[in-house]
């Protein structure tokens, strides 16, 4: 396919990072009207009383993009970054591209992301797969095929390890796409804290506004006050860490989603990463810690930020083509 070649001056790798953040939703989600139109509202039983949230599009003929396309037998299912939901921007614009093309697209929230915070009293945090893999065994269930598994940043690193996940619940997929996984989350924090000091500041506020939201659904005590006074994702993380998890500590937690090492060296079907050499958050340094499999295939950019991969803020991700080829639409 064409490579990613940004154009002047949308190269910059923070641009390219902040830009998805901010670009305007009007115009996409008119032209994203049909999906949206078609979206059932799913709560998944994910096992052991957790129930997360998503939404199941399938197209008609009618909503295609070409009057000659037709529905196709793949299903996608779409997980967001941290902080982010099923409405966020690069999801409707990936989602909206593949439902034209005629595929199933289903959009998972991860626990406490959107409005779901009232669906479970439990606060998420990144190690919590079991609930993920239930979820993804439950959309399974509602297809006839094999479906694609295609997540964005943390829902990237989710995707893989449920691709590697032995969980006897889940079923084949078809592939897996992952667009700027986290690595490993260590070096990911270590590289927020030692870059720009906006990306730190963006995720204590969204992160606070959601630990709130769930106070306010559930009980004051569900999260420690203290937490609310920190400006840094390292002290908030341990205090979530000494209260909400099992692991003995701040490193182990860390080290408990880590894709690195031998994480997916039991990957089952083909899947692709995708990550550029100028990701201000994942240090493409970690690429070389990924466990050598044949079915994993690892693609890189020289530029692209993260989760950016725009030629220019006025036309869709390159990462939208680079997913269709990828899945061979």
């Amino acid at each position: 396919m064409t490579p990613f070649e940004p154009r002047w001056p949308w190269a910059n790798r923070h641009l390219q990072s902040i830009l998805p953040s901010i670009l305007p939703r009007g115009r996409l989600r008119r032209r994203a009207a049909a999906l949206l139109a078609a979206s059932e509202e799913l709560t998944l039983d994910c096992g052991d009383g957790v129930r997360l949230q998503a939404y199941r599009a399938v197209p008609r003929r009618s909503e295609l993009a070409s009057p000659r396309a037709r529905p196709q037998d793949s299903v996608a299912i779409l997980l967001h970054g941290w902080e982010g939901s099923a409405d966020s921007y690069y999801i409707l614009a990936l989602a909206n591209r593949l439902f034209e093309l005629g595929v199933t697209v289903i959009r998972l929230n991860l626990r406490d992301h959107g409005q779901t915070h009232h669906l479970n009293e439990g606060i998420f945090h990144s190690c919590r797969l079991d609930e993920v893999c239930g979820a993804v065994a439950a959309l399974q269930k509602l297809s006839a095929v094999p479906p694609w598994l295609i997540g964005f940043s943390l829902g990237g690193n989710f995707a893989l390890r449920v691709a590697a996940s032995e969980d006897a619940r889940l079923g084949s997929l078809a592939g897996t796409i992952a667009i700027s996984p986290v690595l490993h989350p260590d070096s990911a924090m270590r590289a927020m804290e030692r870059g720009l000091p906006l990306y730190q500041r963006y995720f204590v506020k969204k992160w606070g506004a959601s630990l709130r939201r769930k106070q306010q659904l559930w009980r004051p005590e569900l999260v420690r006050e203290e937490i609310f006074g920190y400006g840094d994702l390292r002290r908030m993380t341990d205090v979530l860490v000494a209260q909400h998890t099992e692991f003995a500590g701040i490193g182990a937690y860390l080290d408990g989603y880590a894709i690195t090492g031998d994480r997916l060296a039991t990957l089952k079907a083909p899947a692709t990463l995708l990550a550029a050499l100028d990701d201000p958050i994942i240090p493409a340094v970690d690429l070389a810690r990924l466990a050598r499999t044949p079915h994993l295939r690892v693609v890189t950019t020289e530029h692209g930020g993260h989760m950016g991969f725009l030629v220019s803020p006025f036309r869709p991700s390159w990462v939208n083509d680079f997913v269709v080829e990828t899945m061979g639409i």
